[in-house]
């Protein structure tokens, strides 16, 4: 539907109008220009005059009501037939203007008596150029238009495009599961059968919750504080059947964060790459915590393991990597990550409320 408007719509009151000045100036001249050249007995310069203040006010005056009407008529609200009729009935008042105008400035220019609505041979003249004029204008303008909805709809279709690629970007990262932990896991809970099949049993169980939580069918692209948590302690409770008591987990979130949104499978791959990176070979007294807290408008959050430093050359793995992608399309470059060993080893995430 074509609801843009075909006037001044484009720029300022002033600088449309010296547009349409230029143009009925150079319709003047050129009409002049046809008269010398095809009238053998050339043209007087009163009549240039005439030439060019007709084509001058005529323009004016037609591009002005039609901006003045167009503040209350558009083709979305009256229908295209309607427009178009009120379109060419503001060319012919324009067009009255415009004649009127030009011969009461001409009689003042002239000296001679100006007579409303007394130049009927002119009206005759004037009517079919403003016709083939405004009929040219107005397929201009439509054309236009519809190029440009053209254009608007393929902008919309390249966002959309976007969008899901982002979207199934975001939903593969979500979806991993460290084929690794995986098999250690599943190790656990086969050596637990025989050993506890309660706890092979509520391990399973947990393994089963992970995966569901993992696989996310309804999409969410963020998930509540509260709610992370509760799918890392999931994970931690699967892990410490292999760790036992050589590790201490903690986790430590502000109360008023709880139902604050971050990205949804955030913490549990960080939390991963510090126990097989930095842990792995901990015997004893090994120390991992998390840490949610806030600073001003944003949402800090500390991954912390006693383990060996982080090498200069850092290789980011599964859990680094993922993070790195998820924020930088979640985020764009409102976010911060960063990596240190001093004065404790830990990650820190910086990411805006949502």
């Amino acid at each position: 539907m074509i609801e843009k408007r075909l006037s001044f719509k484009e720029g300022g009151w002033l600088k449309t109008n010296i547009k349409y000045a230029i143009i009925g100036l150079s319709v003047g001249f050129l009409m002049s220009a046809f008269i010398y050249i095809f009238n053998p007995n050339g043209i007087q310069t009163k009549n240039v005059l005439f030439n060019i203040l007709f084509s001058l006010f005529i323009t004016l005056s037609i591009a002005n009501v039609i901006a003045l009407v167009q503040c209350y008529f558009t083709p979305a609200k009256i229908g295209f037939w309607n427009f178009v009729w009120i379109y060419y009935l503001c060319n012919f008042i324009g067009l009255f203007i415009g004649v009127e105008l030009t011969y009461i400035i001409v009689s003042i220019i002239f000296d001679f008596k100006y007579e409303f609505i007394a130049h009927i041979n002119d009206y005759k003249f004037n009517v079919l150029i403003t016709i083939i004029v405004g009929t040219l204008i107005l397929l201009y303008h439509f054309q236009r238009i519809n190029a440009e909805a053209i254009l608007k709809s393929k902008e919309m279709d390249l966002v959309k495009l976007s969008q899901l690629k982002t979207q199934a970007e975001l939903q593969a990262l979500q979806s991993k599961i460290n084929p690794h932990f995986l098999y250690n896991a599943l190790n656990s809970i086969a050596s637990l059968i025989h050993e506890d099949a309660d706890k092979a049993e509520d391990m399973t169980m947990k393994l089963s919750k992970l995966f569901r939580y993992s696989i996310n069918t309804l999409q969410e692209n963020h998930v509540s504080i509260k709610e992370e948590v509760e799918i890392l302690n999931t994970y931690l409770d699967i892990e410490k059947v292999r760790f036992g008591n050589r590790i201490n987990f903690q986790i430590e979130v502000l109360s008023a964060l709880e139902n604050k949104l971050i990205p949804r499978f955030l913490l549990q791959p960080l939390v991963e790459n510090a126990l097989k990176h930095g842990l792995k070979d901990v015997r004893d007294n090994g120390e991992m915590k998390v840490n949610i807290t806030q600073s001003g408008n944003r949402i800090e959050i500390f991954i912390y393991d006693s383990g060996a430093p982080f090498p200069e050359e850092l290789i980011a793995g599964y859990g680094l990597q993922s993070t790195f992608d998820k924020l930088q399309l979640l985020y764009k470059e409102d976010h911060d990550i960063q990596i240190n060993n001093t004065p404790e080893k830990h990650i820190k995430i910086s990411i805006p409320f949502i």
